[in-house]
C-alpha cells in the first residue's frame, strides 16, 4: 500500500503526541483527548503507533474488541472498516490498534502516512500516540503527522528530552507544535522543589496548550479502562483535558491556575463550607 491509495482531506487534522522520555503520560493524554475531541461531536481516530508495548487499548477498554490491527490494513487482508474499533459509549470515537512487535522490522515512515492518510478520509481529528524515545517508531509515527502535542513533566530529565524531540520535530517542518504540561504539583513548585510552568515554557519555547495537575483519579480510570473524560467527572485531570480539547479547536479557554485547584473530598467539603458561612 502506497500514501497514493488515500488523499487526506485538507480539514483532517493529524496529531502527534509525543514525549521522548516514557511514562510521562502520551497515552493517557492520547486517550482522554480523543475521548474529549469525540464528545464536543468531532469525528476522532486515535492510532497506537508503539508497535512494541501497545497500552491505548487498555485505557479505553477496547482490547477484548480488537480482531485486525494496523498491520492487517497494510497487508491488504482486511478492510479499514474492519480493523477501526468504534468505542461502545462514545461513537465518534475509533481506535486503530497497534500490530504485532514483530511489525517494526519493516514498518516504514510510507507505511505510517498510508495509516494515517486512510483514517483521517472519516476523521476530523487522528490523534497518533507515539512510542518512547527517537527512534525508529518515533520517526514512523512522526512521518504521518502535520502537527505535534509535546507532553512532558516539570522534571530535569523529561523536559531535556522533550527539548531533543522538539528539535526533531522542527527539523521535519512539522507546525505548530504545542506542549502539556503533565502531572504538576503545586506545593511542590511553591516550596521550590519541582520545576516552574514558566520555567518549562522558557527552556523549551513552545506555546503551552494544557496544564493537567497531579490527580490520583488518573490512576484509577486508567486501571479500569474508563478515561476521565468519558465520564464527565470533575477532577482537575478531566477538566483539563477537556481544556486541552478546547484549545485545540481554537476556543478561547483560560488556563488554570495549578495553587487554586483542589483535589479530594475532603478538600470540596471544606470549600463548601466556607462557602455556607458554616465554617
Amino acid at each position: 500500500m502506497s500514501t497514493q491509495d488515500a488523499v487526506t482531506p485538507a480539514s483532517a487534522r493529524i496529531i502527534l503526541i509525543c514525549s521522548g522520555k516514557g511514562g510521562v503520560g502520551k497515552t493517557t493524554l492520547t486517550a482522554n483527548l480523543g475521548i474529549a475531541l469525540a464528545r464536543l461531536g468531532e469525528r476522532t481516530v486515535v492510532i497506537d503507533a508503539d508497535f512494541g508495548l501497545r497500552n491505548l487499548d487498555l485505557l479505553l477498554g477496547l482490547e477484548n474488541r480488537i480482531v485486525y490491527t494496523a498491520q492487517e490494513v497494510l497487508a491488504g487482508s482486511c478492510r479499514l472498516e474492519q480493523a477501526l474499533v468504534k468505542h461502545k459509549l462514545e461513537p465518534n470515537l475509533s481506535l486503530m490498534p497497534a500490530g504485532n512487535p514483530r511489525m517494526l522490522e519493516w514498518l516504514t515512515p510510507d507505511d505510517m502516512k498510508a495509516v494515517a492518510n486512510l483514517v483521517a478520509e472519516r476523521a476530523d481529528y487522528v490523534l497518533i500516540d507515539c512510542p518512547a524515545g527517537v527512534e525508529q517508531g518515533f520517526k514512523n509515527a512522526a512521518a504521518a503527522c502535520r502537527e505535534a502535542i509535546v507532553i512532558t513533566t516539570p522534571e530535569m530529565s523529561a523536559v531535556r528530552d522533550a527539548d531533543r524531540v522538539i528539535g526533531l520535530l522542527n527539523s521535519q517542518g512539522i507546525q505548530p507544535v504545542q506542549l502539556v504540561l503533565n502531572r504538576v504539583r503545586p506545593k511542590m513548585v511553591a516550596n521550590q522543589e519541582m520545576l516552574a510552568v514558566d520555567d518549562v515554557t522558557d527552556i523549551l519555547a513552545l506555546p503551552l496548550l494544557g496544564l493537567v495537575v497531579e490527580d490520583e483519579q488518573v490512576i484509577v480510570s486508567t486501571n479500569r479502562g474508563e478515561p476521565l473524560t468519558l465520564n464527565g467527572t470533575s477532577s482537575p485531570a478531566a477538566r483539563a483535558y477537556v481544556n486541552v480539547a478546547r484549545r485545540l479547536r481554537g476556543e478561547g479557554v483560560p488556563l488554570i491556575d495549578p495553587s487554586k485547584e483542589r483535589r479530594g473530598l475532603r478538600a470540596r467539603l471544606m470549600a463548601k463550607l466556607r462557602k455556607s458561612g458554616n465554617f
